[in-house]
């Protein structure tokens, strides 16, 4: 089962690009982004060990949306490979999708948390982004045989471990299970990157030709 889910990892992300170093990072806040990311750049993730992505745990949150897509899929398999000892890949694609509440004493009285879900992430800043929808956003980055790999991996482990279970189980029944049978497959995003390359170039010759 182990081999099997690995398989269907490494084929999901066969032909994901990589971005270039400069567009790994998605956060400019302070150092931490850019010495998290630091070790990846010029890196393939095929050639990544368990022992580097585990020193550099952190980099899962400060990746770009590019960069997360790209080397997820090492993390994933050295997951399944139980490599890792403090990264942790579920949490980045579940959290956000289940909902709870929380009661916190403070100031003399009890107070109820809202957490997850459609919880505002952080009206000051995000205006009436829910958790949800933060989430839903950063990983619509994945196209369908990725999402599908996701899928395989999710549902493995949801069968290895109790405590993730139930997260697992939202995260695929509000995203993950759609996104694999309706995100723009591989195919549909070459196409579309080509087609807006040849309008560009189009557009380009038009200006020339009025110029001359």
């Amino acid at each position: 089962m182990r081999d099997k889910v690995i398989d269907e990892i490494r084929r999901a992300f066969a032909s994901t690009p990589r971005p270039g170093d400069a567009f790994l990072v998605g956060s400019r806040e302070g150092c931490e982004p850019e010495e998290s990311v630091a070790p990846f750049r010029g890196r393939e993730w095929q050639s990544l060990d368990a022992a580097l992505l585990d020193a550099n745990y952190t980099s899962l949150g400060f990746f770009s949306e590019g960069g997360f897509r790209y080397f997820l899929p090492a993390y994933l398999i050295a997951d399944v490979q139980q490599a890792l000892r403090t990264a942790d890949p579920v949490f980045h694609l579940t959290h956000g999708f289940a909902g709870f509440e929380s009661s916190v004493e403070a100031g003399g009285r009890k107070w109820q948390r809202r957490h997850g879900g459609d919880s505002l992430l952080n009206p000051r800043r995000y205006g009436a982004m829910s958790w949800r929808d933060y989430s839903r956003y950063r990983l619509s980055v994945f196209s369908r045989e990725e999402a599908s790999g996701i899928v395989a991996y999710l549902r493995w482990c949801a069968g290895r471990d109790e405590h993730d279970r139930l997260d697992i189980e939202h995260a695929l029944t509000d995203f993950w299970l759609d996104r694999a049978q309706r995100a723009p497959t591989a195919a549909e995003l070459e196409a579309h990157v080509k087609n807006e390359q040849a309008y560009v170039e189009a557009c380009m010759r038009d200006r020339e030709s009025s110029r001359s």
